[in-house]
């Protein structure tokens, strides 16, 4: 069952401060956040019978540079929920190799199609085309309920135990009281802020611009980066447009935008010449995304009766693409651990540690190899203009597959129990 109501209620119900409940209801657990975490969570849970409520404070699951990667690791998941083949009809492209090309040469960074599994590429797939995909499977399971448009505004809190929360939507305030309430809301996580949770920071050395440019049937496939006169360029294939990305020093965005639109144009076609005929398509800053990197992660992701998964939990560099799936990987491996104990209707502070103590470390590791990256390959470039020097360890025989293993399938293997 889908509930839709307006994502502004109405100014009467912001103004009263005595919050009067438009509707309460009680569920086993309640989801804040429909992004992939929020949704496989709630597929997973519904797919045993357990009542669960899915809130998302936009209308619809449309929101522009959301990551688009379903990596291997990912779809071997969906085969696990038979849902592969179905997610491999909406249309999509193949990301094989992640290669860097330099006025010099090419060097492939990662290279999927050596993975022994059955799905050795990276699917750039729209999230949006994602999300509908697992809602809609959702929703043939009569204990899952999605609200869109709820605007969580309160965490429900007795006796030092969440019970649930509290949002604006539908021209006032509603109330689900839950025996879990799980934060997947993101990286501007509004219950990460709410739960008065503690986070440990790291500065990566880049911010990114996101735009798009047509693609020609001409042009490679898949992705690469291409470096050159101190600048980094990121191109996506998003079928008939290249997703691309423009890597700029820290903090560099308003020096950027000072200079002018044209200045970014030609930065860009002297790191891929061959734009040079559909430049021009980028006209208004107004195409241009901003991105500043984050990297953190939360201390302890979980209070009693409330979990962080996702970017609530931990918010990753864009390098490698890795976010969704190790999003994804939290809410199977919260699936996995927290299911018995809804059923029970009993969930303690133990099992609540256990789903951290399982994550935490493929975690740490995928964000030390995420920086590892950052400091070998952007930061040199980027600021003092040196010529592009492959990692050590694609120099090296026996490691030169690590990369595409864990970008690809992760530190751990995690698998759907039933």
């Amino acid at each position: 069952m889908t509930t839709y109501v307006p994502a502004n209620p109405s100014e009467d119900a912001i103004a009263n401060p005595a919050h009067d409940i438009v509707d309460a209801q009680t569920t086993d657990c309640c989801i804040v956040g429909g992004g992939p975490a929020g949704a496989v969570l709630a597929l997973l849970l519904a797919r045993q019978g357990i009542p669960v409520i899915l809130l998302e404070a936009h209308k619809d699951f449309d929101r522009d540079f959301r990551g688009d990667t379903i990596h291997p690791s990912v779809m071997q998941i969906m085969e696990e929920l038979g849902l592969a083949e179905r997610l491999l009809q909406l249309p999509h492209a193949k990301m094989r190799q992640i290669r860097v090309k330099t006025p010099q040469n090419t060097v492939t960074l990662a290279d999927f199609s050596h993975l022994k599994t059955r799905y050795p590429y990276i699917a750039m797939l729209p999230q949006v085309k994602f999300l509908e995909f697992i809602t809609q499977e959702a929703q043939k399971y009569p204990t899952f309920q999605l609200v869109m448009g709820a605007n969580v505004q309160e965490l429900i809190e007795e006796n030092g135990v969440i019970q649930g929360v509290r949002y604006r939507g539908g021209g006032g305030w509603h109330e689900i009281r839950a025996v879990l309430t799980v934060g997947a809301d993101g990286r501007h996580s509004r219950l990460r802020h709410l739960g008065g949770f503690e986070s440990i920071e790291t500065s990566p050395p880049m911010d990114i611009l996101w735009f798009r440019l047509p693609r020609q049937p001409e042009d490679a496939e898949g992705g690469m980066g291409r470096i050159g006169q101190g600048h980094i360029v990121v191109m996506l294939d998003r079928g008939e447009e290249w997703q691309m990305g423009y890597v700029i020093p820290k903090g560099g965005y308003q020096q950027l935008r000072s200079a002018g639109l044209e200045k970014l144009r030609e930065s860009i076609v002297d790191v891929v010449p061959e734009l040079s005929s559909r430049i021009h398509k980028l006209h208004d800053w107004s195409q241009v995304a901003f991105l500043s990197v984050e990297s953190s992660r939360v201390k302890h992701w979980y209070r009693p009766g409330l979990l962080l998964i996702g970017d609530a939990a931990h918010i990753m560099s864009p390098v490698g693409g890795v976010g969704i799936n190790y999003a994804i990987q939290d809410a199977v491996v919260a699936a996995n651990v927290l299911s018995q104990p809804l059923k029970n209707r009993q969930v303690e502070l133990s099992d609540l540690a256990k789903v951290q103590r399982q994550r935490e470390l493929p975690t740490r590791i995928i964000q030390a190899f995420q920086t590892l990256i950052q400091k070998q390959i952007f930061t040199p470039i980027l600021t003092s203009n040196r010529t592009f020097q492959p990692p050590f360890f694609l120099r090296l025989p026996i490691l030169r597959d690590f990369p595409a293993r864990l970008i690809a399938l992760g530190v751990f293997p995690v698998h759907v129990q039933t």
